[in-house]
């Protein structure tokens, strides 16, 4: 990883897209940023399991409001035999509740899908940067709780969702220093901005003005440089919503997600991007022992062509 290039020098390639780490893992990688986890710091995190607390970081199916375009599954249980049952899910989107986004979720409008996958083979049943290569590989290491919205409550300046407040790269140093961690090569971050409560509160279906990470170069230089490949968060987008009026990602003539960082995130740079994440149990006993570190599981499902799974998370302190 000491070999590995910042993200300006990303920006200055000439033997690939610019911001993009295509061919730094090899020709034919499709794993991306998960290179970032090796042997050691599997086995470095595993010593972060100290008093055997166990967390899902995963909503139930269905717990969220479903959307014209995700609606709600279908769950119906049979009767096998008469001691015998068995069951099923209709009209099940992986993305409709907690998720990670797979490297086909999204192409860069210029480079196309990451590594330069062929979009033709971007289709069910063909494993070509489907989830199923993260789901083989298993995702496990040193997760780090970046508590942005109790930190922020403590300063008694809650995150503003309603104004789609977004969270700067001073803002994640911030935090991260009230809570006495430095970050290292290979974390995996969930970061906490209280969606959830916001959005019960609500009483209604996803709102457009959602708080989260800032659209900016400098973010994306924060997360490569950090070498960070997986970043996940409890609300919608991991970024914040509108996207803001300085993003650089914009297109022209783009519709409302214009100028969000998917793009760059996950074709350009092949990260896990996770969304929904079910994170205030661990929040309350992460204030509680003052410890922000644990070991993280994610498994994604084995879906051969997966564009997206949910995360089937778990952190262990």
């Amino acid at each position: 990883m000491t070999d590995l290039p910042t993200y300006a020098e990303l920006q200055a390639r000439q033997d690939g897209p610019p911001g993009s780490t295509w061919g730094l893992f090899g020709p034919h990688d499709e794993i991306g940023a998960l290179n970032l986890v090796g042997p050691d710091e599997v086995v470095a995190a595993s010593r972060l399991v100290r008093k055997g607390a166990v967390f899902s970081l995963d909503y139930p199916v269905n717990v969220f409001e479903p959307t014209e375009r995700r609606p709600s599954a279908v769950h119906t249980v049979i009767t096998m035999a008469s001691d015998w049952r068995d069951d099923y899910l209709d009209g099940f989107y992986l993305q409709q509740t907690s998720q990670v986004d797979g490297l086909r979720h999204v192409r860069h409008a210029a480079h196309g899908f990451y590594g330069g996958a062929d979009p033709d083979r971007v289709v069910a049943g063909d494993p070509t940067i489907g989830v199923n290569h993260w789901a083989d590989r298993g995702i496990v290491g040193r997760g780090v709780l970046i508590d942005v919205a109790g930190h922020r409550e403590q300063a008694g300046r809650p995150l503003d969702h309603a104004a789609g407040e977004p969270i700067t790269v001073d803002l994640l140093d911030e935090t991260l220093a009230a809570q006495g961690v430095a970050l290292s090569p290979g974390d995996l971050l969930v970061i906490r901005t209280d969606y959830p409560a916001y959005l019960a509160g609500l009483g209604g279906p996803h709102p457009a003005a959602v708080a989260g990470l800032e659209q900016s170069h400098e973010m994306l230089a924060w997360l490569w440089d950090h070498r960070i490949p997986l970043a996940a968060s409890d609300n919608t987008a991991l970024e914040c919503s509108p996207v803001v009026p300085t993003s650089p990602f914009r297109t022209a003539g783009g519709g409302p997600a214009d100028g969000l960082m998917h793009p760059q995130l996950i074709a350009l740079l092949g990260m896990v991007v996770g969304e929904l994440w079910r994170l205030d149990e661990l929040a309350a006993d992460c204030a509680g022992d003052g410890i922000y570190e644990f070991l993280l599981v994610v498994k994604p499902l084995n879906v051969v062509g997966g564009v997206g799974s949910p995360p089937n998370a778990t952190a262990v302190k």
